[in-house]
């Protein structure tokens, strides 16, 4: 898939395998990864700190209604500037949609960080998914472009490891602010951490640029930005109508799937949807991958404050088992001779994830401990690991040079659009169980419903990411 007529864009010069150099932090290539594992270690703290916090947030904000949206309203948003980051990478290198990218995250922190209400805090969360969705489609190109595909795997790996020390510390720094402080604290800091990217990866990456120029090409392909824009307000929409479930909420729910389904066939490789042999199937397995497990890893802290009584701390390290086995999983699958494997590590990672979504819910049982979920989501990290950065390493070798950008930016939007959907899904069962009638005082279900909807939404996403494991045997093309 590309994004641009064939003339409009030279194919991007890639390192040789037989160049000369070592790994990925040798001489030729220590300031470029050590500038974008930079970038993915404070997207990762964000990220870390933002599920600790939320479930205080959105209590506070008296938003528990739209404490999905939170969520999804980032990724909504995140669909519209990963094709605008894609066509700006292949026609301007990915200098430019970097920082930028970098910028528009930092200001969506702050709205979110000063938010009055709930709206508006799930309006600086889109804020931050604009930039979000420009910063990981430029990451990617610059692999792409700057290691030799020997290195890539490793490059992949490192991208997991930058979540190590988040995953730890994230929890214990956004749970005590949200304690001590408060948590728009813990929106409000995170911008300054932005400034250490900004020095590390400046001069490597310009360096970078200049070594492998892209020519100034065409302009933005109008139809496939209109389509990134109708994906974005289409899922707007059929978010919105799942969460009034009546009869108003019909008409923006019909415009939604009106707007959206064309533009995703248009936006992503044929037959993707169809889970076509190849490419398609890699793309379309990253979507469920991510939507399976975000999705559940969103409701488990508002799970463990509101049914298991549990600090905004101890239940964001609930999940930081997950983040440190994720780069074991990532680490397994860029070892030597495991590129023969790629196709079992991926079997077995959506095998390993779906047994973790559904070890999660047995915390529900009274005679259950809570540090079970964090047993289970150290097995799911695993199983993300492998899958994730073996879906990645493969779109990177089934992609032509000059269509690096435009399958990065597929290749995120499945994700973003797994999260989106898979994510709405879970806010909309969520609100039909009775899972918003939560007490603000103790954080104790009101109903009975609650429980079951928690239990609902992570075998629904367990039974998700089995469907990724038998589709698993069609990212091997055919002889």
């Amino acid at each position: 898939m590309t994004t641009a007529s064939p003339t409009s864009v030279d194919p991007v010069p890639i390192p040789l395998d037989d160049d000369p150099g070592g790994g990925v932090l040798s001489g030729r290539f220590r300031a470029l990864t050590l500038g974008i594992v930079s970038v993915v270690l404070v997207i990762a703290f964000e990220a870390t700190a933002v599920n600790t916090a939320m479930p205080t947030a959105a209590r506070q904000l008296d938003g528990l209604g739209l404490y999905a949206f939170a969520f999804s309203g980032y990724f909504t948003t995140t669909l519209f500037a990963l094709v605008v980051s894609g066509q700006w990478c292949d026609r301007r290198g990915p200098l430019q949609p970097l920082f930028t990218g970098i910028a528009v995250f930092g200001v969506g922190l702050l709205v979110a960080g000063t938010a009055p209400g709930m709206w508006v805090f799930v309006a600086g969360r889109a804020i931050q998914g604009l930039g979000g969705g420009l910063v990981i489609v430029a990451l990617y190109v610059v692999v792409g472009r700057a290691y030799p595909e020997r290195l890539r795997p490793s490059v992949f790996a490192a991208f997991s490891s930058a979540w190590v020390l988040p995953s730890i510390v994230g929890p214990l720094v956004a749970g005590a602010v949200t304690q001590h402080l408060g948590w728009r604290w813990v929106f409000l800091a995170v911008p300054v951490l932005i400034l250490l990217p900004l020095a590390v990866m400046g001069p490597a990456l310009a360096r970078s640029e200049r070594e492998h120029p892209v020519p100034r090409g065409a302009d933005f392909d109008r139809r496939r930005t209109l389509l990134a824009a109708m994906a974005a307000l289409g899922a707007g929409l059929l978010q919105y109508a799942g969460q009034r479930r009546d009869l108003i909420g019909l008409l923006p729910g019909v415009v939604g799937a009106a707007l959206l389904v064309p533009a995703v066939l248009g936006l992503l490789p044929k037959r993707t949807l169809r889970a076509g042999r190849g490419l398609p199937t890699v793309i379309l397995l990253r979507g469920v991958a991510a939507g399976a497990f975000f999705a559940a890893e969103a409701f488990i802290p508002l799970m463990m404050t509101t049914q298991r009584g549990l600090s905004p701390t101890l239940a964001g390290l609930t999940l930081t088992s997950g983040g440190l086995s994720w780069a074991l999983g990532s680490w397994l699958q860029g070892r030597p001779g495991a590129e023969r494997y790629r196709e079992a590590m991926i079997r077995g990672g959506f095998v390993l994830t779906a047994l973790a979504i559904a070890g999660a819910a047995l915390v529900l049982l009274p005679g259950v401990p809570a540090w079970a979920a964090s047993v289970a989501w150290g097995i799911g990290g695993v199983g993300m690991g492998l899958a994730v950065a073996s879906v990645s390493v493969l779109m990177m070798k089934l992609s032509e040079p000059e269509d690096a950008g435009a399958n990065s930016a597929a290749l995120q939007m499945s994700d973003a659009l797994g999260n989106v959907l898979l994510t709405g899904l879970a806010g909309v069962l969520f609100a039909a169980l009775g899972g918003g009638a939560l007490a603000a005082g103790h954080g104790q279900a009101e109903g009975a419903g609650s429980p079951g909807a928690f239990a609902v939404i992570l075998l629904v996403m367990a039974g998700v990411a089995l469907l990724g494991a038998l589709l698993s045997g069609r990212v091997r093309t055919r002889s």
